[in-house]
């Protein structure tokens, strides 16, 4: 059946991948009205989120929310399919780098980098970055359970000579590359929901008392890499630009424990504040919030 449901998906997301960006959009605007106002995919879960975290907002202001999150939500799942036969060309007029020579400041350095971003904006064209840098690029990503699309997904992501590892690889592969003189990018989205176990940091992300994955914090101090976060910003429709923001530029074995993980999640409210529709609202992000063990709790 995954392989039935692949051969008759492909075609169609191939056929849309090729329509010119105009027509792209246009098609966007018809599968917002759709997911929006007809099939009202996840409204609940994104209306609960948006007042859980924006309490002070009127209900009109949380609605305009609401429905532009929708608009960035279609566009960027389409902008994905479009990642199967965008030209590299296309790419760099679309997705800038506002200060790529800090990356290539570590280079010469000689120097690894974990870069960390949340679910903000579209991240799946930052593999342009490879026309710009020397490292090699790695996503850490969770494989999904059809392996036909999964396949179809490290195909797209892979297609600018980047490389997708899973958490339970990643610290083996950093070792591996330092052992063989390897320069790397280690990309990581981490901002989801953990199951709140006892060993997991929690911290305040919104004004809400949160489980969160500190991963990338404990990778670092092993591998003594520089901790960046990735800030992607959507300039227009189809059209974003990217920021690198060192938050330990003293060495990340100079923070206490857990500081750089409440540093990205400082950065990561800052755009939530700025511009939330372009946050992914549709994660369950505060569904543990009635959990917080008492050392936790304010």
């Amino acid at each position: 059946m995954q392989l039935i449901a692949f051969i008759i998906i492909y075609p169609i997301l191939w056929l849309i991948s090729i329509l010119p960006f105009r027509l792209l959009y246009l098609f966007s605007d018809f599968c917002y009205v759709l997911v929006y106002y007809v099939i009202g995919y996840r409204k609940k879960v994104v209306r609960g989120n948006l007042a859980l975290v924006f309490p002070e907002k009127s209900d009109a202001e949380r609605l305009k929310i609401e429905k532009k999150f929708y608009s960035h939500l279609c566009d960027m799942f389409l902008e994905m399919i479009k990642s199967l036969t965008i030209s590299d060309a296309q790419l760099r007029k679309r997705f800038v780098f506002t200060n790529i020579e800090l990356i290539n400041e570590y280079e010469k350095l000689g120097q690894s980098i974990i870069l960390v971003s949340g679910h903000y904006a579209n991240w799946e064209w930052m593999n342009i970055m490879k026309e710009y840098v020397s490292h090699k690029g790695y996503g850490v990503y969770k494989r999904l359970t059809n392996k036909y699309f999964d396949k179809l997904v490290r195909d797209i992501r892979e297609k600018r000579d980047s490389t997708l590892i899973t958490t339970k690889n990643t610290f083996k592969t950093i070792r591996k590359n330092q052992d063989n003189d390897v320069l790397g990018i280690y990309y990581m989205v981490s901002d989801q929901s953990p199951k709140p176990l006892p060993n997991y940091y929690w911290t305040d992300f919104m004004n809400i008392t949160v489980p969160c994955f500190n991963g990338f914090e404990v990778l670092a101090r092993k591998a003594n890499m520089p901790f960046i976060y990735f800030k992607i910003e959507k300039v227009k429709r189809g059209h974003y630009k990217a920021t690198f923001n060192p938050l330990t530029p003293e060495g990340i074995k100079n923070y206490p424990k857990n500081e750089p993980t409440e540093l990205f999640y400082r950065e990561l409210e800052k755009q939530l504040h700025e511009a939330p529709e372009y946050y992914y609202w549709v994660h369950k992000r505060w569904k543990h919030r009635d959990k917080v063990p008492p050392e936790y709790q304010k």
